[in-house]
């Protein structure tokens, strides 16, 4: 089985309207429809480009607003997803439950359905400054190209909740992100390579790029999208199918092969995860 994968840079400017974001957002998802994409991936927090619209006074909306926009966010990306034919993950977008926000992860199903991942580690800046909530529970999607989970940047620094993924069947991981400035990039970053070399799986990544002056905490971006794979023969040496120019206002495309995760749990250079030592810590499934 393969799949082909498109990872939007998505590049972040003050914007007057919906309709504006809806149009870079179309612009993107064609860009992926002509290299025939089967699943395309946006970053995370990249619906915060919204509170640049601002209130009457031109002050920046705040964090608290972008819930209203959660119908027509998703209207935007079924419908595109049905017209394409492709898999869309549309980043995050802060949505709300009662009096609590949540920073959610959704995958836009050709057929329509949707499907929803709240991020489960909550950063410091993100508790402090949004009062954002956590997730309570890990969701695996199948889709006609395979089995995938969806964990949003800070996730992906916490190898039990990948570990689980495994176990339940994921072959690819996809991680958006959005990070600040090169610490917190390459956080993510090596990361995602130490997840593929553990679980012997592929991981889609992306962040966001370009700034929104009005906007607290989304002033600076520092993002580049890269398909990372295992560290074995049946790959490239550095793990690394494509990756993007970094801050570049881009999309990079990459075909996995399933089959070859088979390969190398099997009998590759190392089988990390057949060789996990279960009697002596917890097997996470």
């Amino acid at each position: 089985m393969k799949m082909r994968v498109s990872a939007v840079q998505y590049h972040l400017h003050t914007i007057s309207s919906f309709e504006e974001f809806a149009a870079q957002v179309e612009h993107y998802v064609k860009v992926a429809q002509e290299f025939e994409a089967d699943f395309v991936l946006f970053p995370e927090l990249f619906t915060t480009q919204l509170m640049s619209i601002g209130d009457e006074n031109g002050k920046a909306l705040p964090i608290e607003a972008l819930p209203s926009f959660t119908e027509a966010y998703r209207d935007l990306f079924q419908g595109l997803a049905q017209q394409t034919g492709m898999h869309l993950i549309g980043g995050t977008h802060i949505t709300s439950e009662g009096d609590k926000l949540f920073n959610t992860a959704f995958l836009f199903y050709p057929d329509g359905r949707i499907g929803e991942q709240k991020k489960l580690h909550i950063t410091p800046t993100e508790v402090k400054e949004w009062g954002m909530g956590a997730g309570d529970s890990l969701q695996v999607f199948d889709t006609d190209k395979g089995r995938i989970a969806i964990l949003v940047c800070y996730d992906v620094e916490f190898p039990e909740i990948v570990r689980m993924a495994r176990a339940r069947g994921a072959d690819v991981l996809f991680a958006p992100s959005c990070t600040d400035d090169r610490h917190g990039f390459h956080r993510v970053r090596y990361t995602c390579h130490a997840r593929t070399i553990e679980n012997q799986i592929y991981v889609v990544t992306t962040g966001t790029v370009g700034a929104l002056p009005t906007v607290d905490f989304m002033r600076g971006n520092f993002g580049q999208a890269a398909v990372i794979t295992p560290n074995d023969v049946p790959f490239p040496p550095k793990g690394i199918l494509v990756e993007g120019e970094i801050n570049g206002d881009m999309v990079v495309t990459a075909d996995l092969d399933l089959s070859l995760l088979a390969v190398v749990r099997e009998r590759g250079s190392v089988t990390t995860w057949r060789d996990r030592r279960t009697d002596l810590y917890t097997d996470w499934s």
